[in-house]
Formats: C-alpha cells, sequence, structure tokens
C-alpha cells in the first residue's frame, strides 16, 4: 500500500537549500515514507494528535499522516538545533 505525499512549499525550497549529501538522504526518507510513514526514527509531537516528526541525521521531517485517505503532509523539514522544539 503507497501513501500520497504532500510537500508543503517551505518544505520543498528547505529541501533545495541543502548540502547534496543531506538532501540525498532526506529524499530516501522521503521515498521510504511512500511505503510506511511510521517506520525509521520517528515520534508523536506531544501538542498535536497527528503531527509526527523523523529524525534523519541531524535533520527533522515534520509530517502530518491522515490514514484515511493514506495521505502523508510533510510541513517542514529543519536542521535540529536547540530551538527545533
Amino acid at each position: 500500500m503507497t501513501w500520497r505525499l504532500q510537500i508543503a512549499r517551505r518544505a520543498q525550497r528547505e529541501i533545495q537549500r541543502l548540502p547534496a549529501k543531506d538532501r540525498q538522504r532526506i529524499t530516501a526518507a522521503l521515498i521510504e515514507m511512500r511505503e510506511n510513514p511510521f517506520s525509521g526514527d520517528i515520534a508523536r509531537l506531544r501538542a498535536e494528535r497527528t503531527s509526527w516528526r523523523r529524525r534523519v541525521g541531524s535533520y527533522r521531517i515534520f509530517f502530518d499522516v491522515h490514514p484515511e485517505p493514506l495521505v502523508v503532509d510533510v510541513v517542514e523539514i529543519a536542521r535540529r538545533t536547540s530551538t527545533t522544539y
């Protein structure tokens, strides 16, 4: 079963700004998320019921999961700092 990824414009711009090596890792993680969005190092965010984050090296992919239409909304991709969350 394949999930449909919807990547926000903000996240698309962030991917384009990444160094090539990190961009490849993030892209590989997004491809994996199409098969199973709950694979990898993920954690549910406390404030939101449908919001998750996935750790990819020093970057985080923030996304929402909608199980009924099988949609994953990638909201943001951010480098992990002390102010990321």
